[in-house]
């Protein structure tokens, strides 16, 4: 069994990270909407296929956030899509 640590922070759609885990050490999700795309963890995002279709469709939406009220001052969608674990891309 291996000790490695799978916890994600990040969104896999959208790259939002606050820091919080959405996926646990485990790797079992934790089923955590996203404020930015409206993805909940464990939903939809548990294969690279699935991710990046989910992300053509945000993307093609515009990139509306779902709850501006947590989009940061000066947001940059290339830095965020930049939070995204490399696997996930």
């Amino acid at each position: 069994m291996s000790g490695e640590d799978k916890t994600e922070t990040a969104c896999r759609i959208c790259g939002y990270d606050d820091g919080e885990a959405v996926f646990n050490e485990y790797g079992v999700p934790e089923y955590v909407i996203c404020p930015c795309c409206y993805n909940e963890s464990g939903i939809g995002d548990d294969n690279v296929t699935q991710v990046r279709e989910l992300r053509g469709y945000w993307v093609a939406s515009e990139t509306l956030w779902h709850d501006p009220k947590f989009r940061p001052d000066g947001w940059d969608l290339l830095k965020q899509l930049a939070n995204i674990p490399p696997e996930w891309r």
